[in-house]
């Protein structure tokens, strides 16, 4: 073979090289990760937040797992006695955001799902009306550093809410 053959052969090898570099990357770029923005709406919440009270204190810790859920602990202490506790996800399947908590001592430690039925830049509506009490959990960011939690529904037949105000501590 002439040098110009040879040239000609590693020209077009290396042009074939670069474009198949290229090819697959831009197959790579194609693929798009899945958008959690139902579960972005909830990235408030992420700290840990408490209520001081004279029956004692309140504490709800969120934190993020993973691009479609955020776990959360929240406990009520009285002096030195733990007297409720829940473990609770917010997660994100398909373009549903649900609220999972599992409460200890009830519900035979099985997780109860709410779904979110309503939201805004600053407030999260979960319902589950099948659920005995409550039926509607309900967060809303007052300011950057304080929040209210709202559980509500009917016991018995008779509407019935909680406010749990709480306020940033990280």
């Amino acid at each position: 073979m002439n040098k110009t053959v040879t040239h000609l052969l590693l020209l077009i090898l290396a042009i074939s090289i670069i474009s198949c570099k290229y090819s697959t990357n831009s197959k790579t770029a194609d693929i798009k990760a899945p958008i959690y923005s139902e579960l972005e709406k909830a990235n408030w919440l992420i700290g840990k937040w408490q209520n001081s009270s004279s029956e004692g204190v309140s504490t709800e810790i969120w934190e993020k797992k993973n691009d479609s859920t955020f776990v959360g602990t929240s406990y009520f202490v009285a002096g030195k006695d733990t007297v409720s506790s829940e473990k609770i996800s917010l997660e994100q399947k398909g373009n549903k955001l649900f609220y999972v908590p599992i409460v200890n001592d009830q519900n035979n430690g099985q997780p109860i799902v709410f779904t979110l039925t309503s939201s805004t830049s600053n407030q999260l509506v979960f319902e589950n009306p099948a659920h005995d009490f409550p039926q509607i959990i309900t967060y809303s960011q007052i300011t950057k550093d304080s929040l209210l939690a709202v559980i509500s529904g009917k016991i018995n037949g008779i509407v019935n809410s909680q406010d749990f105000p709480m306020q940033r501590v990280k």
